[in-house]
């Protein structure tokens, strides 16, 4: 006789375990402690096998029955829905561990310096704009209009910058997750062109150097032609090709100048250049040192290059009159040529620890004054 939830409620625990049949091998197990579990009975290749149906009253008997005809469908398609049943929980738990949020938070601990601080701007902005919508939706499901639906509320508030610099940090995960195998392709390009226009050019002063230019002191032509490939964000180093000597430098760089190529990668990280060419939106070419020496004209910084040289000028005076820092340690970082006692030209990783502090020390002094105007 099939079973029925009077003879389901009825039942009740004996000193073994014992089973109610119900139809098309499906049966209700009793345990002595009381539960009660709806199992199907079936074989797949020329094997006994049980499945589990779920636990009364949790799951009905008419949603046990419902289990079972889709099980015993699967079982004539050649099916066994033991297998099934593991391999959907196990694309699950992918799906969970592939999120959006969960790449993300993998994407910043790993390619953004100082991820864990409150105060990274890459980091707030997803939390605040994208993690509440999609931060749970697998990466791979996501569509470009869900996207942009989470960019128009940032619009909606007259956000527009951060609307763009949202889409081009959703560009980082996207690319980070197909670098990782999760995802084919960066659906945030079909976005181009979809977001409003930053009014007044204020969004393309993002990528200006001349914000960078007092920070790091080197020649006008090295910084507009630094490259994002130089640039290791884990040991806070840029390294790159001197031009006028030819020779390998390092450019320790402070926590300042972190804070600002971070907010770059966004929007240029894409490209070869940090400081690319507004000609060339792809980042294939860099600013010219002319458009460096524009930005410096219009904050009412002369109009020479000497200029931008000037920053070199004043870092060597006040490193070494104010903060007292040994001179071969300042000439060092100028990139110009130090020789030690024997005349040999030192190599350039000479006192690199000591000029990581200083830099340090110079960025925390051009804060300082920052306070006293």
């Amino acid at each position: 006789m099939p079973l029925s939830d009077t003879t389901i409620k009825a039942a009740k625990p004996k000193e073994k375990a014992y089973k109610i049949t119900d139809e098309k091998g499906m049966f209700l197990l009793v345990q002595p402690s009381g539960g009660k579990y709806f199992r199907l009975k079936y074989y797949f290749a020329n094997k006994e096998k049980s499945l589990a149906l779920g636990v009364y009253p949790e799951t009905s008997l008419k949603q046990a029955r419902e289990k079972r005809d889709i099980a015993r469908k699967q079982i004539a398609e050649g099916i066994d829905p033991n297998e099934y049943k593991k391999a959907t929980k196990a694309a699950r738990v992918q799906d969970i561990e592939n999120s959006f949020e969960v790449v993300a938070r993998e994407w910043g601990s790993k390619k953004v310096t100082n991820w864990d601080d409150k105060s990274n701007r890459n980091k707030r902005m997803l939390e605040k704009n994208i993690f509440p919508w999609l931060g749970h939706r697998p990466i791979k499901d996501i569509l470009p209009f869900e996207i942009l639906t989470c960019l128009r509320r940032i619009e909606e508030r007259g956000a527009i910058e951060t609307a763009h610099r949202t889409l081009q940090i959703c560009g980082q995960v996207f690319r980070y997750a197909v670098a990782t195998t999760r995802i084919d392709r960066d659906i945030t390009a079909d976005l181009r062109g979809a977001l409003q226009s930053v009014k007044g050019g204020h969004f393309a002063s993002i990528t200006d150097p001349k914000e960078l230019a007092p920070l790091v002191f080197v020649r006008p032509s090295e910084l507009t032609h630094a490259e994002w490939s130089h640039i290791d964000f884990e040991a806070k180093e840029w390294r790159y090709l001197v031009t006028k000597t030819q020779t390998q430098h390092i450019v320790p760089l402070s926590n300042q100048a972190i804070n600002i190529l971070n907010a770059i990668q966004p929007i240029t990280g894409h490209g070869k250049y940090v400081f690319p060419s507004a000609r060339t939106p792809n980042g294939s070419r860099a600013m010219t040192s002319e458009a460096l020496l524009a930005g410096l004209r219009r904050m009412g910084f002369g109009n020479t290059e000497m200029t931008v040289h000037g920053f070199r000028a004043t870092a060597r005076t006040i490193l070494d009159e104010v903060l007292k820092f040994r001179p071969d340690f300042i000439e060092h970082q100028l990139a110009h040529d130090v020789r030690d006692p024997n005349g040999c030209s030192y190599n350039r990783t000479a006192h690199l620890e000591e000029r990581h502090k200083m830099m340090q020390d110079w960025a925390d002094y051009l804060d300082s004054l920052k306070l006293i105007v």
